[in-house]
């Protein structure tokens, strides 16, 4: 694949695992020579309080091909989100990047010259649990953000599939509203 990607954007819900574990990631995926290396490099370069931007590694000191960039959706407020978000979940995205190489949904003659922004969404609620299973966390970690960059870069779902089913789906959290269940 030699057409450059400007950007590609997705994001997938994974869930069904112990109370706590569901990731839901968003990402954007581009060229570091356009909007996508801005967009990372401002991120990287402007941190926030309780929103720390990382980058995505295997082990400390071993970065991921493309270079991923991690954002956590919730303010971290203890040492002990911070861990688990900067260890199992971090971990978890990294391997996913490269799952996404090796399956070829990121072309490997791309890896040096596109960027990944990685938007975490983590519970809260893990940080209070004493039984967290790392392990069932890492998975669906993985997952949900290789099927995340899976659809970013297939430009999943198409128009076409959201003008045939707009009417058939409503939004969960909409309907719990309309159920007074929320």
């Amino acid at each position: 694949m030699s057409d450059k990607i400007v950007m590609r954007v997705g994001e997938c819900l994974v869930a069904g695992g112990p109370p706590g574990t569901a990731a839901e990631p968003e990402v954007a995926i581009g060229e570091m020579d356009g909007p996508m290396g801005i967009a990372f490099g401002t991120l990287l370069g402007d941190q926030v309080q309780g929103h720390s931007r990382v980058l995505a590694i295997l082990n400390t000191d071993i970065m991921v091909r493309p270079a991923t960039l991690m954002v956590s959706k919730v303010t971290v407020k203890k040492s002990r989100y911070t861990n688990i978000l900067m260890g199992t979940v971090q971990a978890a995205i990294a391997n996913a990047v490269i799952d996404s190489v090796r399956v070829g949904d990121i072309p490997k003659e791309k890896a040096n010259d596109i960027g990944i922004i990685v938007s975490v969404w983590l519970n809260p609620s893990v940080a209070d649990d004493d039984n967290l299973d790392h392990k069932i966390l890492f998975d669906i970690h993985r997952e949900a953000t290789a099927t995340a960059i899976h659809k970013a870069m297939n430009n999943e779902p198409s128009i076409d599939w959201l003008l045939e089913n707009q009417d058939k789906l409503t939004h969960k959290y909409f309907q719990m509203g309309l159920d007074g269940k929320i």
